[in-house]
């Protein structure tokens, strides 16, 4: 089964929720950028946190789609990267995400309003 990227980012976001990501910010890129259709930013409160939610992604997405991200900083937990072509999560802990700042850097991106249960 193939996902839209809004229904991957979807996706990615309720299972970050369910690992006590908080934080949570999907941005809407697709006009701004070629890298990628949304980005997700979300934060956990430890390195264990942050590897937990990224982990809960891959474990989700992988086994219920079959889809592998590239993926960057896990055996640090500080900035993780999850790369999946339309959809990039990103999961820091607090003052890697205050240092990169990437809502501020992307401020031109429209962030998209997530209703409970999406």
């Amino acid at each position: 089964m193939s996902l839209d990227p809004q229904t991957l980012a979807g996706i990615a976001v309720q299972v970050a929720e369910d690992k006590k990501a908080y934080d949570i910010t999907m941005l809407d890129i697709s006009k701004i950028s070629i890298i990628a259709d949304y980005f997700i930013i979300c934060s956990g409160r430890s390195s264990i946190h942050v590897q937990s939610i990224a982990d809960g992604i891959m474990e989700t997405l992988e086994e219920d789609f079959a889809l592998k991200p590239r993926k960057e900083g896990m055996k640090e937990g500080r900035w993780v990267l999850l790369d999946y072509g339309d959809v990039v999560v990103h999961v820091f802990q607090d003052d890697e995400r205050h240092f990169y700042n990437l809502e501020r850097l992307w401020g031109d991106a429209p962030v998209v309003e997530m209703s409970a249960g999406h």
